[in-house]
């Protein structure tokens, strides 16, 4: 009984760990991407371009993920962790506590970089907080769809979007492939952020995370903007959550498909070398 118990604890401290490290990471990775858009938009310009945002959230991915990846493995962003547990990669229990740690952890940085850039953020909307017009603020927090494109465009580019980051994710990471090493792979994974921002980018923002857009639009009603943050954009908030979900399973089918399926495991190819060896000796 006293084995049994421990056990428990033992495994109770480890959700309770990685729920933490994804607390931190998403913290790490959502303060770099949210104050850098918030200098560009209350700087008018002056303080940045597209190109800052870009260069911002992939320095938030990269730092995030060495925070949490060595506890957590560092998902970060809700649809890996879902399309993780349908795969049988983690428990349900475990996925629930990855998902509160992303959340709690992207919306105490929408709530710091408010707090950070409270002073500019009033100066610039001469106190009227809004989601759209001249001088709308909304979009620092979380993502909004252009002007030109309609629902069901918004919907599809997230959802490619999100199949490249998982694809570029896989091909980093896959020991029975071409992986990088493990120091390198953070800062790879930064620069495919980065990519995905730089090429597909215009229409959505690329949310390509419910955990990077839902808790900062939770934090945009509570502090001022009001529920139009849900109704905007024909209610475009629902998209940069299950769109992402379906790009992630998507692109790890896609990759299985045509990639992991044909793949001798890393040890049987290891093994084949040598065998190669000897008898070319």
């Amino acid at each position: 009984m006293l084995e049994k118990t421990k056990k428990v604890l033992r495994i109770k401290n480890s959700t309770i760990r990685k729920m933490l490290a994804e607390a931190l990471g998403t913290f790490i990775l959502m303060v770099f991407g949210l104050s850098t858009v918030a200098q560009v938009i209350l700087g008018k310009g002056n303080n940045g371009q597209y190109l800052s945002i870009n260069l911002g959230f992939g320095i938030g991915v990269t730092m995030g993920i060495y925070a949490a990846g060595g506890i957590s493995g560092a998902h970060l962003n809700a649809a890996i962790s879902i399309t993780q547990c349908i795969l049988g990669n983690i428990s349900w229990t475990t996925l629930a506590a990855y998902i509160l740690g992303q959340f709690l952890g992207s919306f105490l940085a929408a709530a710091t970089v408010f707090a950070l850039y409270y002073d500019a953020l009033y100066d610039y909307t001469n106190g009227s907080l809004t989601v759209s017009g001249p001088t709308a603020t909304a979009m620092i927090f979380s993502t909004y769809t252009a002007p030109n494109v309609s629902l069901q465009g918004a919907f599809f580019t997230e959802f490619m979007a999100t199949i490249m980051l998982i694809l570029g994710i896989l091909v980093i990471q896959d020991e029975k492939n071409n992986a990088a090493i493990k120091g390198a792979q953070p800062m790879l994974m930064g620069i495919l952020v980065v990519g995905i921002g730089l090429g597909m980018g215009m229409n959505t923002g690329y949310a390509i995370n419910p955990s990077r857009d839902l808790p900062p639009r939770i934090f945009t009603a509570m502090a001022g903007w009001g529920m139009a943050v849900f109704t905007a954009d024909h209610a475009w908030w629902w998209v940069p959550i299950i769109a992402p979900i379906l790009g992630c399973l998507a692109g790890v089918f896609i990759y299985k498909l045509c990639i992991d399926f044909h793949n001798h495991p890393a040890l049987e190819t290891e093994h084949e070398k040598e065998q190669t060896g000897t008898e070319t000796s």
